[in-house]
């Protein structure tokens, strides 16, 4: 594959992985990707195999479907089971369980729930059915929340009275502090999403490297991206230093896209807002503008939602946090798995769990 395979070539992985090893010398290092395509790539090149022993990467909370707590889920259950109401998400919505049920369950007793590409798409759907609530669901960090800004926007100019959206939107700088403040997990460095970062730009992390002496790299999603964002890590915390550098610099400008960011700042403010794992973070959240509440599910529809319960035997939560993987649980491969999944870093294809169960059995073929 032209311009791909340069990516994925073996012998410099191989290279930068003697690099990385050279570097790092005997020293202790941790490092937390905290991006859930990040997550899948590791597991799928099998990267942590090309590490040295003293070098450690974990995977952080950059799934969002894993990240978004029960009381959202059961919402949006609550929602569906209303005549009157259209459920439009995203496909790995549909099988996140919640406290009681799930959304494909809810389909399953003739629930209107529609599965769509993208915010544009429910606006449409809005359109074709003005005699039903449309409601989006939606959920992710600073990647999808411009274009759900946008399809808010839009519903507001054309009128579309009837869209809604119930907002689970949430910004990483604040859970990252939270994460680097864990002495448990001794975070020495970063590998930063580039996806948010194509939004954010750079400057989202500078106090990581500023305050909190966290190394920070930017990185895209290839094998041999990954590897040099390692080695760039490494590099910085042996050397005695802390900052925000950026590998993706192919895809990544350093200011990012000011209009994306200007869009959503009209549209959503931030606030406190519960992660699965990391609890309750303040300003980690979006909600919308009450120039827009209009739009707002939550606000417009009102619905009984039941008390939020957690699965006794899950650790998703410490899994999301750094301080778990999947294997460490005991539910994994034997009560929860793909098909039946008990929690959600099962079900979403940027969940550590699928990602381990996944290529686990790759290597397994192999």
């Amino acid at each position: 594959m032209k311009h791909l395979d340069e990516y994925r070539d073996a012998q410099f992985c191989r290279e930068l992985s003697r690099r990385i090893a050279q570097v790092a010398g005997r020293r202790e290092i941790v490092l937390m990707e905290v991006c859930g395509t990040h997550t899948m790539a590791v597991f799928q090149y099998g990267l942590r195999d090309l590490l040295p022993p003293n070098v450690s990467l974990l995977s952080g909370p950059g799934c969002p479907v894993c990240v978004t707590p029960n009381r959202y889920l059961d919402r949006a259950v609550a929602y569906s089971r209303r005549d009157d109401v259209v459920i439009a998400t995203f496909g790995d919505m549909l099988r996140v369980p919640g406290s009681s049920s799930s959304l494909i369950n809810e389909r399953g007793r003739g629930a209107d729930v529609r599965l769509l590409y993208s915010p544009a798409d429910a606006l449409n759907l809005a359109r074709r059915y003005p005699d039903k609530k449309v409601v989006f669901l939606g959920i992710g960090f600073e990647t999808t929340s411009p274009s759900v800004a946008a399809a808010i926007a839009d519903a507001q100019r054309l009128g579309v009275s009837n869209f809604y959206v119930l907002v689970g939107h949430k910004v990483l700088p604040p859970a990252l502090k939270a994460l680097v403040d864990d002495d448990q997990l001794g975070l020495h460095g970063l590998i930063c999403p580039g996806h948010v970062s194509a939004i954010t730009g750079r400057s989202i992390y500078q106090f990581l490297a500023r305050d909190h002496g966290v190394a920070c790299v930017i990185s895209g999603f290839e094998p041999t991206d990954i590897l040099q964002s390692i080695l760039m890590l490494v590099t910085q915390i042996v050397g005695g230093r802390s900052r925000v550098e950026n590998q993706y610099r192919r895809v990544v400008p350093d200011e990012g896209n000011p209009r994306a960011r200007a869009l959503v700042e009209e549209i959503f403010q931030p606030g406190e807002s519960q992660w699965r794992g990391l609890g309750t973070i303040p300003d980690s959240g979006l909600f919308m503008a009450e120039r827009y509440l209009d739009h707002d599910a939550e606000t417009a529809i009102s619905v009984q939602v039941e008390p939020p319960a957690e699965h006794p035997g899950c650790i998703c939560g410490h899994i999301l946090r750094g301080r778990k993987t999947p294997l460490d649980c005991s539910l994994f491969d034997q009560a929860c798995k793909p098909e039946h999944p008990v929690g959600a870093c099962m079900v979403s294809s940027e969940g550590a769990c699928a990602a381990q169960f996944r290529y686990r059995r790759l290597e397994i073929q192999h």
